[in-house]
């Protein structure tokens, strides 16, 4: 057996047992949390001092526009992993923007 061949049996033996079992429910909780951390880095630099520029404003909104939609989901649905996720997020960025904005 090549080593490209065992490569190639190890990446399908890898999705067949592993990603197969990842449930929606994870990558909806997983979306949430990729979300939140898109607008963070540039927080950060915001409050540290390594920039001036704020994220653009339409892009805040659009995430947050989305997070609030998985949010809203997440409340109809009863999935309260989602919920507080959601919910420590916007008050996390809440708050980091607070901090920029009242400095």
């Amino acid at each position: 057996m090549k080593l490209q061949d065992f490569n190639l049996q190890v990446i399908k033996n890898f999705f067949a047992t592993k990603v197969s079992t990842i449930s929606a429910e994870t990558l909806g909780w997983l979306a949430a949390i990729v979300l939140h951390a898109s607008i963070i880095p540039s927080m950060l630099a915001v409050m540290s001092g390594l920039t001036d520029r704020l994220p653009a404003v339409d892009l805040v909104l659009l995430v947050w526009a989305g997070l609030t939609l998985l949010f809203a989901k997440a409340v109809v649905q009863k999935d309260m992993l989602n919920v507080v996720t959601i919910g420590v997020g916007f008050i996390a960025q809440a708050v980091m923007m607070a901090l920029i904005f009242f400095k």
